[in-house]
């Protein structure tokens, strides 16, 4: 699915200077903590998150998460948004919840990132 298809789905904004709307997004992840996202993101995959402080685009960074979204209206600080431009990561606001976005996305053909294989 390429971002643009994702952007629509979610109802979304991009608060980022540039986003490629040809972007191919692979899967989701959603998450609030980023131990979590170095654990089980795939790369080429979109981060659903609340948290909006630069951390959240070091983690993406370190994950080759290819853009960040960000749930419940929430809108990341100036600090967050230029990290965001300087790493070439894609910042998207939605104003609904991080379940209601997961599913939304599920349901348009976008699949989890696989953490099935990690658990024993």
């Amino acid at each position: 699915m390429k971002l643009a298809d994702v952007i629509e789905v979610l109802e979304g904004k991009v608060i980022s200077q540039e986003a490629d709307p040809n972007l191919e997004v692979t899967c989701v992840s959603a998450a609030d903590l980023m131990s979590d996202v170095l654990a089980f993101a795939e790369g080429g995959s979109i981060l659903l998150t609340g948290l909006c402080n630069p951390q959240v685009v070091r983690t993406a960074e370190m994950a080759d998460i290819i853009a960040i979204v960000f749930v419940r209206g929430k809108i990341p600080p100036s600090e967050t948004v230029e990290l965001a431009a300087k790493k070439g990561i894609p910042l998207i606001a939605t104003k609904y919840t991080m379940f209601e976005m997961a599913g939304r996305l599920y349901e348009a053909g976008l699949r989890s990132c696989d953490i099935s294989c990690r658990i024993t």
